[in-house]
């Protein structure tokens, strides 16, 4: 039902993954039995978790890393990764300066050109070690680059934006990218977002995406809600945009799966947001943590380093355990993000959900008070779900 906020303007309410909560059934199972695989542009994964094309998330090593151990990791295409052969020592330089130069030196880091060369030779690094090479740019940079990417024999593109439709006006001196085109002439599948709403994602699965993005401005180092005052919270678009591909899957027979992205950081979010209807989710500060990830303790968000309007920042997440432990334990931590595998086969066990399929059809309750009943002692001793 709509609220009116005043007399010219109603809303309707939108739910974030703190709000809600999942309600065990009538069943349990051992979460040995919990099966968690899903695919992906025709590849199949055992973990439904995406590690997030930023500077301070993913690089070469990571994308190895990541495959596997049964995940995916996916490399931003129009970062530091590709504008220096040896991106080491501007890592170090981002990683060392304080927070009022930090946006400046970005901006000066970034503005080095972005050279082909080094797309088609990290595409090849990854693959030559056995990963999946998953690789993401925007809408200009895939135009730019789509072709290199398609020699060099990627097997997935992600084109992400803050909001990507196929209805988007551009000047006249401006040519948009024809996203049905692009996903029908690229030689592998291409993923599109980001998006938040039903309509926005049936329409790019009617242009051929292979999957889709959802979310606006959820992510830990995203400013772009502040600075921009646009999103949606994620549990309500991704059940908007999940409707959209049964609808579509119902109309076609063709699945394209929705991938929860941005603003989970712990293992209970990944759950609700399954449970709210995504196949898998992309997660950045958590992998962000990893001590082989490239950011050195720090994330930072994809447009911090616009040069005439910054919409991200770069946040302290330090260095909490290796990337195994992360993903598939053991956990060294006790606040849930450590063994993000373990507490979705956990949670799924408890739940009664054999499968990912059977977990989105949970019952979801409204709990605002979810992560603050009874915690009165963690929180003022800044232990577990108080931290």
């Amino acid at each position: 039902m709509d609220i009116q906020i005043g007399r010219g303007k109603s809303a309707r309410r939108a739910y974030g993954i703190d709000e809600i909560a999942l309600c065990p059934g009538t069943r349990t199972l051992d979460p040995s039995l919990a099966d968690t695989r899903w695919r992906i542009g025709g590849i199949e994964r055992e973990i439904p978790i995406i590690a997030s094309a930023m500077d301070g998330v993913v690089d070469v090593r990571m994308a190895v890393l990541l495959s596997q151990l049964g995940a995916l990791g996916v490399l931003n295409l129009e970062g530091i990764q590709t504008r220096y052969a040896d991106p080491v020592p501007v890592l170090e330089r981002i990683a060392s300066v304080g927070k009022t130069e930090f946006v400046t030196l970005m901006q000066e880091l970034y503005a080095e050109p972005i050279k082909p060369e080094l797309i088609t030779q990290r595409i090849r690094e990854i693959k030559e070690q056995g990963g999946i090479a998953a690789v993401s740019a925007t809408p200009v940079g895939a135009m730019k680059y789509g072709e290199i990417v398609g020699k060099a024999g990627a097997d997935l593109f992600f084109v992400q934006g803050t909001v990507v439709s196929t209805a988007h006006l551009s000047p006249e001196s401006v040519t948009p990218l024809d996203l049905a085109q692009f996903c029908q002439e690229m030689p592998m599948p291409v993923i599109l977002g980001n998006c938040v709403t039903y309509d926005v994602a049936l329409n790019l699965m009617k242009a051929g995406a292979a999957a889709v993005m959802v979310g606006i401005g959820p992510g830990a180092a995203c400013t772009s809600r502040g600075v921009l005052g646009v999103g949606v919270p994620q549990a309500t678009a991704v059940a908007d945009c999940a409707a959209a591909r049964d609808d579509y899957y119902n109309e076609t027979g063709n699945y394209v799966p929705v991938i929860a992205d941005g603003g989970l950081v712990t293992g209970g979010d990944i759950c609700k947001c399954i449970a709210c209807g995504a196949d898998g989710v992309m997660i950045g500060s958590p992998f962000a943590r990893a001590q082989e990830a490239p950011g050195r303790g720090f994330h930072w968000g994809m447009a911090t380093p616009s040069p005439v309007l910054p919409r991200g920042t770069r946040i302290q997440v330090g260095s909490t355990g290796t990337l195994e432990q992360i993903l598939v334990g053991p956990a060294q931590l006790d606040d849930g993000t450590h063994n993000l595998l373990g507490a979705l086969k956990t949670s799924m066990g408890t739940l009664g959900a054999k499968n990912l399929k059977e977990m989105q059809q949970v019952e979801v309750v409204i709990a605002p008070s979810l992560l603050t009943e009874g915690k009165v002692y963690q929180k003022a001793q800044q232990l577990g779900m108080g931290k």
